[in-house]
């Protein structure tokens, strides 16, 4: 018995030591940890309240737009894009305002437009999307090489099918149209069965059937 009270004595006596010699670093360590977890739920809940607001600006663009008052539309776009660039509301925002450009004609402002929304665009498939987007203004303004290298900048598993048929669109204007053909029926192994657009895809290829043979 005496040894085991020893031996208590003599861990409590050690413990005691530890405690004396890194108490501190322990309460600091504690403390860094609890104000990092402060911290990062303060900083998510601020991303919420961000997205909230940016989201309510959005669909008032949106409600704007529908009421056909398109000056306030573009004033709350211009909010979201000042006070909330980094949410993904200012980029669909700032798409649909170059949808609305190039349906007026502004095709260079429209491209301007997609610049800025795919220079903030943070998630991988909605900057994709925003490139192809820049590819169509690209190849509308005859910028058939421009577009060519937009295009290559989009990730190989990412909307295969639209992009191999926009490339195949830029291939035949600029004359390519072999090359033009292998991305028509790229694009159409890499639709589904089910796509709205086969169709129209199968057309493409058809066309460029018939243009050879009259050219040979």
């Amino acid at each position: 018995m005496a040894f085991e009270e020893y031996d208590k004595y003599e861990q409590s006596e050690l413990v005691q030591k530890w405690l004396r010699d890194n108490g501190m670093s322990i309460v600091v360590g504690i403390a860094i940890g609890l104000v990092g977890i402060f911290g990062w739920q303060q900083l998510r809940n601020h991303q919420a309240r961000n997205e909230g607001q940016a989201s309510q600006l959005y669909q008032q663009i949106q409600i704007a737009q529908a009421s056909g008052k398109a000056d306030t539309a573009s004033q709350l776009t211009d909010q979201l894009m000042k006070d909330y660039a980094k949410s993904p509301f200012a980029v669909f925002a700032v798409s649909e305002r170059a949808k609305q450009q190039v349906q007026a004609g502004q095709l260079d402002k429209a491209e301007s437009s997609l610049e800025w929304a795919e220079s903030h665009a943070g998630a991988s498939p909605l900057k994709s999307l925003t490139l192809l987007r820049i590819a169509q203004v690209e190849l509308a303004r005859d910028h058939g090489k421009q577009a060519l290298a937009t295009l290559d900048r989009i990730p190989a598993d990412s909307y295969q099918g639209l992009v191999q048929e926009l490339r195949g669109d830029v291939l035949v204007k600029l004359g390519r149209s072999d090359e033009a053909r292998k991305a028509y029926q790229t694009a159409l192994t890499a639709l589904g069965e089910e796509a709205p657009q086969r169709g129209a895809l199968q057309m493409k290829l058809d066309d460029l059937a018939t243009a050879g043979k009259q050219g040979a």
